[in-house]
């Protein structure tokens, strides 16, 4: 080329004086303090409920460029997380395992898939919403497949609820009788519902409401995920956080030993998250500690749009 040549234009050069400063997306300027806590209880000698909470992230960062100043932005983020609360079956084999394999499975499953969807606006809530449950649907089979490789664990089952967030935007899905909660300006509001006989005879009016708390089937569940490889009716919302807002997952292993209104006033005491996971796992032990307790909870500080 000679000195003449006009090309050099196709020259990479360093992003700093190149690009927009970094995008400060609503999701990465939500603020989530984070807890979570477990406990085998004073009876059983195994703890069958396992949690996780995990954070994902889609990023873009600008290195080389010859665009002009400002054109595109030298970073961009979005972040959102995920919580998970699963309560292996009593009286099935090895629900500890069976717990586990359900939160690594779905994993597996969101790991593998080619395309995140990180923003809920143009029917992306839907289309969240749908593939939570097309994922919830395959793990009858990854327990089946479990149970042909190590046969001692024919028959195990758990429940599973979880929730991902993405700044204001929340998805949960549900399958059993842990829950999910929202405590809001001094109200807590059950997100799930129990997915057992007792609830059923109370929505077919069989019984009243109030007596679901001490029917005898309340702890039989009605669509457990298990290995005989049935599809798993799962409850799914999209709800809209707010700034402020507690999101409280937890095992019936806790609902089933406090009373909603003295899980309030633990969230209504604003402690850090971890304190206030302690402090509810606690209240569980002190009433008795009859089954395994967990506690996951998130909260907010949301910016304005």
């Amino acid at each position: 080329m000679g000195p003449d040549d006009t090309s050099t234009d196709t020259g990479q050069s360093s992003t700093p004086a190149q690009a927009k400063p970094p995008v400060g997306t609503a999701s990465t300027r939500t603020i989530v303090s984070l807890g979570g806590l477990s406990h085998r209880g004073k009876v059983s000698p195994v703890n069958e409920d396992a949690f996780l909470v995990m954070r994902f992230e889609r990023t873009l960062e600008a290195l080389l460029t010859n665009l002009p100043s400002g054109q595109i932005p030298s970073r961009y983020r979005e972040r959102g997380y995920a919580m998970f609360v699963a309560d292996g079956m009593g009286g099935t084999p090895y629900g500890d395992i069976a717990s586990r394999t359900a939160i690594s499975t779905l994993v597996d499953l969101i790991i593998q898939t080619p395309d995140w969807i990180m923003s809920p606006d143009g029917g992306g809530a839907a289309k969240v919403l749908r593939r939570m449950e097309e994922r919830l649907n395959r793990l009858p089979d990854a327990f089946k497949e479990r149970a042909r490789l190590e046969p001692r664990l024919s028959g195990m089952g758990t429940t599973l609820t979880l929730a991902a967030s993405l700044g204001r935007d929340l998805i949960v899905a549900h399958v059993g009788a842990s829950r999910a909660y929202i405590f809001r300006r001094g109200h807590l509001l059950r997100l799930t519902k129990d997915q057992t006989v007792a609830q059923l005879l109370a929505d077919s009016g069989v019984i009243r409401p109030e007596e679901v708390s001490k029917h005898y089937a309340r702890r039989v569940l009605t669509g457990p995920i298990l290995d005989a490889g049935k599809s798993v009716e799962a409850e799914l919302h999209h709800v809209k956080l707010a700034d402020g807002d507690q999101l409280l997952l937890c095992s019936d292993g806790l609902t089933e030993m406090v009373t909603e209104e003295k899980i309030a006033a633990v969230l209504e005491r604003r402690e850090h998250a971890i304190d206030a996971c302690r402090a509810l796992v606690n209240l569980a032990l002190e009433a008795g500690g009859e089954d395994n307790v967990t506690a996951v909870l998130a909260c907010y500080q949301i910016p304005e749009q």
